[in-house]
């Protein structure tokens, strides 16, 4: 089926970022330019790769049929949420199992979905923690939530001979608000209500008619973000910061979260 023809997808994770399983229905199933073989339904709990963000894994099911699409990676384009994987039997059984207008079981791999929310909130709290220690000019530009490497980039550097000290005070900070904890939450708001939220601020490019997403952790201003998060502060356990480094103008913040 051509993607001009389907729907945008719904994002159920938008309004309940810690629901793990849930129904659709399916609208196709084909094979991409890759090869790869992928499902496309009407909505879906699994957040694809974007935002800096991993996406889920985990499987579809059509239930009563023992026959389960396991999603190893999961992608947007256009609106529409590609899950792509395979079937664990027979071709046949896929073509005929896995029909247009069936519904479908999903499940979204937990301990994946909760380690990529925490990274993703403890790269948000850094934020936080920037304005806290006296970094408050550096404007945060790209975060990399994933397990391997995750950082905050920030436009602006951090002077040498402060590196250390910062790194230092980053963690501290980082922590002391772990242990204090906050509600996490997200949710999509008239313009003027976001920008509100976000210290009267909103980049240019969100058209002022729409509905940002907006994720607010504790007391911190909101910030436009479309991943998912921890529901309380505390969830993220604890923050390291392994690095600072500048170069050519910007400043990459390194961290970690604890098992």
């Amino acid at each position: 089926m051509a993607s001009s023809s389907l729907s945008p997808t719904k994002l159920d994770y938008f309004d309940d970022m810690w629901k793990l399983q849930s129904r659709a229905i399916l609208l196709s199933l084909s094979k991409g330019e890759d090869g790869r073989t992928a499902l496309v339904l009407d909505r879906t709990i699994f957040h694809p790769q974007g935002g800096g963000q991993p996406a889920d894994t985990g499987f579809i099911a059509v239930e009563d049929s023992g026959l389960k699409f396991v999603a190893e990676d999961v992608r947007s384009k256009d609106g529409i949420v590609y899950h792509y994987g395979f079937v664990e039997n027979s071709v046949e059984e896929m073509e005929s199992k896995f029909e247009k207008g069936k519904e479908v079981f999903l499940r979204v791999d937990e301990a994946r979905r909760k380690l990529n929310s925490r990274l993703h909130s403890a790269g948000h709290l850094l934020d936080a923690c920037m304005r806290n220690v006296g970094l408050g000019d550096l404007e945060p530009t790209k975060g990399y939530h994933f397990p391997q490497g995750p950082y905050v980039e920030y436009k602006g550097t951090v002077p040498q001979k402060d590196m250390e000290i910062k790194q230092k005070e980053l963690e501290l900070e980082a922590n002391a608000l772990i242990s204090r904890g906050g509600k996490v939450s997200a949710a999509l708001l008239p313009y003027e209500e976001a920008c509100k939220l976000c210290g009267d601020f909103l980049p240019d490019y969100i058209p002022k008619d729409s509905t940002p997403r907006i994720v607010k952790l504790g007391d911190s201003p909101g910030c436009l973000c479309g991943g998912t998060h921890v529901s309380d502060i505390s969830e993220i356990k604890s923050l390291m910061v392994s690095q600072i480094r500048t170069k050519k103008g910007s400043t990459k913040v390194f961290y970690n979260v604890g098992s």
